[in-house]
């Protein structure tokens, strides 16, 4: 069962994450999220990323531990883990790592629109897109090696390797999709194209 939370921004897992290891001040706590590539699961800006850390300080999830200056930069205040944070981030991670949660991706919405299109047009655009998902799992499998390579644990990097998982079963579902329209047995590029108007793809 999903739980309410006083706190349901997922940046603001990854911040109490990060102060488990160490109190740090939100500049420190968003050069730490970009070097370990968590911008790419996670979508986020300065901005946000204080609104969270605040978040989370009027929740009694961390603390303000110290404010200082260096230079003629502004005065940063540093941030801690607290015990109900600690309790907190591994509540939190347990249940997304057990229970499914229902998504709405961009694509699903449409493909369940995709017949306002002609099927001709729609076939040309999957086709365009398996290019590009082609392309992101050249990028995300070098990635990968790259980092294994440089002898980084696996499992740091288990994000990218379930993110391979999920463009190799789009990937599959694209081509097995233009395969359906296209095959004259179906029936349904002829029939979706008479709707449209046009010849069959």
């Amino acid at each position: 069962m999903t739980t309410k939370r006083k706190v349901g921004n997922l940046l603001g897992l990854a911040v109490l994450s990060y102060l488990s290891q160490r109190p740090m001040h939100p500049y420190e706590l968003s050069r730490t999220l970009r070097d370990n590539g968590d911008d790419r699961s996670i979508k986020f800006n300065h901005g946000s990323l204080y609104m969270v850390v605040q978040q989370l300080t009027r929740a009694g999830f961390v603390a303000e531990q110290d404010t200082h200056r260096a230079g003629q930069r502004p005065e940063r205040t540093v941030y801690a883990l607290t015990d109900a944070g600690r309790v907190e981030l591994r509540d939190w991670l347990r249940e997304l790592v057990e229970e499914p949660h229902h998504e709405y991706p961009w694509f699903v919405a449409a493909l369940s629109l995709i017949a306002a299109l002609p099927p001709a047009e729609a076939i040309s655009l999957l086709r365009r897109r398996l290019d590009r998902l082609t392309d992101v799992r050249t990028e995300i499998r070098t990635l990968v090696d790259d980092a294994l390579a440089r002898g980084v644990p696996g499992l740091f990097l288990v994000e990218e390797e379930y993110r391979l998982a999920l463009l190799d079963a789009e990937l599959s579902f694209v081509e097995r999709l233009i395969g359906q329209i296209t095959d004259p047995q179906l029936g349904w590029g002829r029939q979706w194209a008479d709707f449209h108007g046009e010849p069959a793809p």
